[in-house]
């Protein structure tokens, strides 16, 4: 059972320490802080340690420590423990941490779950002790604990922020493309890539997202971040204003070519700016702001003709990564190959995902029953639908977008953090309100503009189901219309960290989803609620 004892941070507590069963010559964490600032670390020498930190000119502000200690405390699990620590402080709030982030890595190790389990009833204690603020489901579901440069890193993550950081030094003018599928940790690095830089003195950096909604709230996590701000965020509009040293984009297959976009005039008067033609791009005007630049890339969520092209990305000769280790989907890997296979008409799909809750429903109702049944319980739990309903609440907050039977839904009512917005369990988010957020569980309905022709065993899109006016217009070619809403749904299916419950309006479709489920794998688990 771990235990917490608490000393003052100074000599006649270090002496104190000293005389502490654990404080010699065994594996210990330990919080030094003063109410408002906060220290996590751990060591096999609390004493010496201890006098070491009391040296050290910006801890000396602080004034407890608390040493946790466990008579069943192993090196690998005090590493675990002040890592998860810090994750979870930093998110919590209640202190400014002291601590940098040069790259947390945790590792396996015998009886790691146990240990997981401690962690749980150490972080109780720690709330008794009003050293925490929040549970720890409350914080796992904070966009803060989800963005957070002192998140955890995958060994590639690691490998390829330790290049990267290496390149940098060298200032030499050069794009790197890191690629990576959903729930790859693509912001996560991008966000520890920025506060690694600050910290290192770089001042002219910035992280572009092209997408608004998730712009802003990134923008909440940096002001919540030491060392960062929220102006470090920006659009890709605001990367000519002036010129930086090393621009990160996140969501590059969300950057915009001139192609079926609103604003054609301002578009036009950048590029000119900028001595570019009209085929300029956004990304363009990134690449002649910064000396160098990292784009984050999936080129499978691209969902609309406006969006940049592959071949535009590759342009630029740049080196290139891959983010391959899966972080959201608790269906690991496999699960998206299934989402992949199952969307590409792969007659090989198998259904070999075991510890993922994925159920194909017959009745939307009870769908959405279950869905609230889960943000019940875990929070986070939204529906999410493809863009086949006219928006008219928009307009007309009485009438529903989405009749199916007797289920009258509502499209988003707002499109900023719509994830997060209290009403929104009880409303539908499209493609754009979802896109690079992860969630719990996410209820999936796939709309009429996609079905499925079981005599030619084919998927079809119907571009007259499809009510993306921006999504469509311009696009001739049904191979390419078809792409986007396939990467629609990829991106819809793979938000669920837990589960994933789905509707298909199409009944071929629906029964083409269902036979691939069991006749691959008899035990996943189907729903068909009539």
């Amino acid at each position: 059972m771990s235990e917490i004892e608490t000393f003052p941070f100074s000599l006649s507590g270090a002496e104190k320490i000293r005389n502490y069963k654990y404080g010699s010559d065994w594996p210990v964490v330990y919080l030094i802080e003063n109410g408002r600032e906060l220290y996590v670390g751990e060591t096999i020498r609390a004493y010496s340690r201890t006098k070491q930190h009391l040296e050290n000119g910006v801890r000396k502000q602080l004034k407890t420590i608390h040493v946790i200690s466990d008579d069943e405390f192993n090196k690998s699990a005090t590493l675990d423990t002040e890592s998860s620590l810090i994750e979870y402080l930093v998110a919590d709030g209640k202190y400014i941490l002291q601590n940098g982030n040069g790259g947390l890595q945790n590792h396996d190790y015998f009886d790691r779950e146990r240990y997981k389990g401690k962690f749980e009833l150490l972080w109780k204690k720690l709330q008794d002790l009003n050293i925490a603020k929040n549970d720890l489901l409350q914080i796992r579901n904070s966009d803060l604990f989800k963005y957070s440069p002192y998140k955890t890193l995958t060994d590639d993550q690691y490998l390829i922020a330790s290049k990267l950081l290496e390149y940098f030094k060298e200032e030499n003018k050069q794009t790197f493309i890191i690629h990576g599928g959903p729930g790859t940790g693509k912001t996560i690095l991008a966000t520890f890539l920025i506060k690694q830089l600050v910290e290192t003195g770089k001042k002219d950096v910035a992280l572009v997202i092209a997408m608004v909604s998730l712009r802003k709230t990134l923008k909440k996590v940096f002001r919540s971040i030491p060392g960062l701000n929220p102006n470090m965020v920006i659009g890709p509009n605001e990367v000519v204003n002036q010129k930086y040293d090393i621009l990160i984009v996140d969501e590059t297959h969300r950057l915009h070519q001139r192609r079926n976009i609103p604003n054609y005039g301002t578009f036009d008067a950048t590029n000119k700016t900028l001595g570019l033609g009209n085929e300029g791009t956004e990304l363009d005007w990134i690449l002649k702001s910064a000396n160098q630049v990292v784009l984050f890339y999936d080129e499978r969520q691209s969902v609309r003709p406006s969006d940049i092209s592959t071949n535009k990305v590759l342009e630029s000769n740049p080196i290139r990564f891959e983010l391959k280790t899966q972080m959201r989907v608790m269906g690991g890997e496999k699960y998206l190959r299934f989402v992949d296979d199952l969307l590409e008409n792969n007659n090989e799909i198998k259904a070999d995902f075991s510890d993922y809750d994925f159920k194909v429903y017959d009745d939307l109702g009870q769908m959405v029953i279950d869905i609230k049944k889960q943000d019940k319980i875990h929070s986070l739990a939204r529906i999410v639908a493809g863009y086949a309903w006219k928006w008219v609440s928009k307009n007309n907050n009485k009438v529903p977008d989405i009749v199916i039977g007797d289920n009258k839904l509502f499209w988003n009512s707002r499109i900023h953090d719509w994830v997060n917005s209290p009403n929104a369990i009880n409303e539908v988010g499209c493609i754009h309100t979802i896109q690079g957020y992860d969630l719990n569980y996410t209820g999936v309905i796939i709309g009429p503009e996609i079905s499925y022709d079981p005599i030619n065993n084919k998927i079809i899109v119907d571009k007259s189901k499809y009510l993306d006016s921006n999504g469509h217009k311009g696009v001739n070619d049904p191979e390419e219309l078809k792409r986007y809403v396939i990467n629609i749904y990829k991106t819809l299916l793979t938000r669920g960290i837990l589960g994933t419950y789905v509707y298909i309006v199409d009944e071929n479709f629906r029964k083409y989803f269902k036979e691939k489920l069991v006749q691959e794998k008899e035990e996943v688990v189907v729903s068909s609620h009539v």
